[in-house]
């Protein structure tokens, strides 16, 4: 036996052993609950033998016996509620296998490698990372997540634990999304190795009842926690939360060591598959990771906020690490890989997979509807200089100039006083007070306008499907967060809100922005790694932030003025807020 093999063997062992103190600790608590049971029967069996005779024992047999009995029913009552709880799923985007033959067989030839079942199917998630996830639970089943247990994709059953029912209870398989566009197919592969593993011991019955049994009493936990109960239903699920909190409180450092093992044998058993690529590969995963932070955080969000949710996120970052391999010579060489052939190959409708997990994306981080609509619109990249930077701008300026007018700020000398200049802005935060008193004033009322205006946004759901994606990859009726459980949106927000000293900058860099555009001739562009950038000459000008703060937080306007001096800008002009 290879150091390998017995590395693996030990892994698995220690977490079997793992497992076993978890269903201890089970079995002691369904001990627990039949003792008062067990004594009742033992006081009343002596009483039928002529023992323990008398008006005491009489009385404390009966004490016993309806301890015993309100006892079990509040273990029914826990029992009830472990059963009835929903575990999270994970939110994804289903792939069936007619979506992605050439993905399913990738995953199974490496099971057969490995000695391993199968996954019993595949989902894509818009995150850099990917897992394996239990959705045998009945009321899974009966959710978004029952259509990936569908397909032949499923069948192939190996190794202990193995069984008739084992295209039900293997695992899925989540894969991240920005993986097959950045990844090539042999990465994929060798990345997805160690992950599709640990099927292994996911199919071992007593690893399998273990997390059964933590996942129960994690989702019971979630359930009590829920609002909108009502005393009613609320007390006994409240009781049973409790039950759960002590006995995960028991479990949590036996769950978290058997969940180690589990990944430190599939670690070993994987080695024996592309191991030399793998090291390489984990090179990409750190890269994804960054570009597809940046491509949310820079160039998504500002999208999000203003109604629109771009269509093609994962083909973004290509185009991201791309721009980060010319930028930073610690990436140089990455973007060469690009002529191998990408994994997103492996899916028969690409475009549809990137726009499923785009709108996943834009829910999980921003908290948008779950479909199309008139405030909420697909936006592809080739749209996204004039349908995000412009609008952004000029709405971001039009608020700047409703608030000023809310402020009761005269309007800057001009040929038509009338209309907005940027003028008008730098004279107000560079009098008088400077941002002590009018800077202040502005920031709080542009803050205010924000919140009002994010407050009367599109709620989620409602509206017209975002079409083209087919049963391959969900469908409109199917919302990947519905199995999450209820909560608020979003679940995993990008960013702190935004100071009002920020959302200041933000909008004079805004008005300064559509000044150059409206008086010196520059446009609205897109940087993949920086979002929204200002264009002059065709080059990006990228110095404007330190300018603008000076104003803002200083009210010191001169190097804003030297700079719109550089550029050719007139603050003086009025410029189109619309």
């Amino acid at each position: 036996m290879s150091g390998t093999d017995v590395g693996e063997e030990l892994g698995a062992r220690a977490a079997q052993a793992r497992a076993l103190a978890l269903l201890r600790i089970r079995s002691r608590a369904l001990a627990v609950a039949i003792l008062p049971a067990a004594v009742a029967v033992v006081l009343f069996a002596a009483d039928a033998q002529g023992h323990l005779a008398g008006p005491a024992w009489d009385a404390v047999r009966w004490t016993v016996l309806g301890v015993a009995v309100l006892v079990l029913l509040v273990s029914v009552l826990v029992a009830v509620a472990v059963a009835r709880a929903r575990p999270a799923m994970s939110p994804t985007v289903p792939v069936a296998e007619e979506g992605a033959p050439d993905l399913y067989r990738l995953v199974r030839d490496l099971a057969d490698r490995l000695d391993v079942p199968a996954p019993s199917a595949i989902a894509l998630t818009p995150d850099c990372d990917s897992w394996l996830e239990d959705r045998t639970h009945r009321a899974l089943r009966k959710g978004p997540g029952a259509a990936l247990r569908k397909g032949p994709g499923a069948t192939a059953e190996k190794g202990p634990g193995a069984s008739a029912e084992g295209a039900d209870t293997a695992p899925v398989l989540v894969i991240g999304s920005p993986f097959l566009w950045w990844m090539r197919v042999a990465e994929l592969r060798a990345v997805l190795a160690p992950v599709v593993a640990g099927t292994g011991p996911s199919a071992h019955p007593d690893i399998a009842a273990a997390r059964r049994f933590v996942r129960g009493l994690d989702a019971v936990i979630a359930d009590a926690a829920a609002p909108g109960r009502g005393p009613v239903r609320g007390a006994p699920l409240a009781f049973a939360g409790w039950v759960a909190r002590l006995l995960l409180r028991a479990c949590r450092d036996h769950a978290a060591e058997m969940e180690r093992c589990v990944a430190a044998a599939a670690s070993m058993r994987a080695q024996t598959v592309d191991y030399g690529l793998r090291i390489a590969a984990q090179e990409q995963v750190g890269l994804a990771y960054a570009g597809w932070d940046r491509l949310l955080t820079r160039v998504a969000l500002p999208a999000w906020r203003m109604g629109r949710w771009p269509s093609r996120l994962d083909a973004g970052v290509v185009s991201a690490l791309t721009e980060l391999s010319r930028r930073d010579r610690l990436a140089d060489g990455f973007a060469l890989r690009l002529g191998e052939r990408p994994a997103c190959d492996l899916l028969e409708q690409p475009g549809a997979a990137d726009e499923a997990a785009s709108l996943l994306a834009a829910r999980l981080f921003h908290g948008g509807p779950a479909e199309s609509g008139p405030g909420w619109a697909p936006v592809d990249w080739q749209q996204y200089p004039d349908e995000v930077v412009d609008r952004k701008w000029r709405s971001e300026a039009a608020r700047l100039h409703r608030v000023l007018d809310t402020l009761g700020v005269p309007r800057a000398s001009a040929a038509d006083p009338a209309v907005p200049t940027l003028a008008r802005v730098m004279e107000h935060l560079s009098g008088p007070g400077g941002p002590e008193g009018p800077g202040e004033a502005l920031a709080a009322g542009i803050g205010a306008a924000v919140a009002r205006e994010e407050a009367g946004a599109p709620a989620p759901g409602g509206g017209q499907g975002a079409g083209g994606q087919g049963q391959a990859f969900g469908g409109p009726a199917d919302d990947p967060l519905d199995a999450w459980g209820p909560g608020p949106l979003p679940l995993f927000p990008l960013q702190p809100p935004r100071t009002g000293t920020e959302l200041l900058a933000d909008h004079v860099a805004a008005m300064v922005c559509c000044a150059a555009v409206d008086t010196a001739g520059a446009a609205p562009g897109l940087d993949w790694l920086d979002g929204p950038a200002l264009l002059v000459g065709g080059a990006r000008r990228a110095d404007l932030a330190d300018p603008v703060l000076s104003l803002v937080e200083d009210g010191d306007p001169d190097p804003l003025l030297a700079w719109l001096a550089e550029v050719g800008v007139r603050s003086d002009k009025p410029v189109r807020l619309v």
